[in-house]
């Protein structure tokens, strides 16, 4: 089914569901313990196949393309809606495959839909681990630990400030490596801590290379501002609904049914991280975008002190959470680091 070729003893097929018809990853016993592993941006559930096989045999990984990405039906993300969209696919997804509750894992953007998820179906949620996961108050356009907004159209954020060099050359196809900004070179430069290289190089190329692109889709809309950087969000694509204009998670800290939580990261994250190299505050600080405010007005985006706030007062109002930094890691401590990756996330699932 996947024109990504996949590893042995993973299922690829696709769901039709009442939203949306949903390309899927399986592996493990049907019966199983449902795992339920969301990916991120610019990745697919390619991305899941090492760590959904070296789950035990009591599990069964479950590993969706979410709306906008792998091979799940091409169907608009509506912006406003921050991360409901997808939160709602993977609930027809749920009702399709036999409502069970599940495990579920977040990495980067995948974390919102995950907490969505959570805030919205918590009787269907067994735990929640969260992999270098997007802020609860989205990413870009912030400036403190409780999520305010730099500006009030929250310019800075969404549609705008995502390399248009970056998106062209994921329209071409490209796979080359004679750019700084190929998708290749982006893989390797950021997801990983360099010199990292994973051996499956070309079917997470493959993966990101499948997103589905275009003013309405990756990154999406964006419309002009007169303040820094001189772009605010739109309404369409996955890059307006993580901006802090559509997607305030921090809700988590106070809904009733709290599951226990675990943070994993990587200690060298360029992607989510205090000081991001894609988030303007940074970028401005570092004086690769001219005109920065300063940081009274437009500082780098507080992303791992936003997140810790959020549990902090999620585990203040009687929940659980445990904070995992993996050592010699980047953006996907679960591909550069498997065995430091896998020995926490055993002892918390077996928790």
């Amino acid at each position: 089914m996947s024109s990504i070729p996949t590893l042995p003893g993973i299922t690829s097929q696709m769901v039709p569901t009442g939203r949306i018809n949903t390309h899927v990853l399986t592996s493990g016993p049907a019966d199983g313990e449902p795992v339920v592993f969301v990916h991120g941006n610019a990745s697919s559930a390619t991305f899941w196949e090492e760590t959904m096989l070296a789950l035990p045999l009591r599990f069964r990984a479950i590993a969706p393309d979410l709306r906008g990405y792998g091979e799940t039906e091409d169907l608009l993300i509506d912006s406003a809606r921050g991360a409901q969209e997808w939160a709602e696919d993977l609930k027809a997804l749920s009702d399709t495959l036999g409502e069970r509750p599940a495990h579920l894992v977040g990495w980067s953007l995948g974390a919102a839909p995950v907490l969505q998820f959570a805030l919205d179906y918590p009787e269907l949620v067994r735990s929640i681990t969260l992999v270098a996961p997007v802020s609860p108050y989205g990413f870009g356009g912030t400036k403190d630990e409780n999520g305010t907004p730099c500006y009030d159209d929250f310019a800075g954020s969404g549609g705008g400030a995502v390399n248009p060099e970056f998106v062209r050359r994921i329209e071409i196809g490209d796979r080359g490596a004679d750019d700084a900004n190929s998708p290749r070179n982006v893989i390797n430069t950021f997801y990983y801590k360099p010199p990292f290289r994973a051996a499956r190089e070309e079917e997470f190329l493959s993966s990101l290379l499948l997103e589905k692109t275009g003013a309405d889709r990756y990154p999406g809309d964006f419309v002009p501002s007169a303040n820094w950087p001189n772009v605010a969000p739109g309404a369409q694509g996955p890059m307006n609904a993580t901006s802090p204009k559509n997607l305030n998670l921090s809700a988590i800290a106070d809904m009733p049914h709290k599951p226990p939580v675990l943070w994993l990261r990587g200690d060298s994250d360029q992607i989510v991280a205090d000081n991001s190299l894609f988030d303007f505050g940074t970028l401005g600080m570092l004086g690769a975008v001219p005109g920065w405010p300063g940081a009274e007005v437009f500082p780098p985006q507080p992303m791992l002190g936003q997140t810790r706030a959020v549990l902090e007062r999620y585990q203040a109002n009687g929940g659980r959470y445990q904070e995992v930094v993996i050592a010699d890691a980047g953006h996907s401590p679960h591909i550069e680091q498997p065995q430091a990756f896998m020995k926490a996330f055993l002892a918390f699932l077996g928790a």
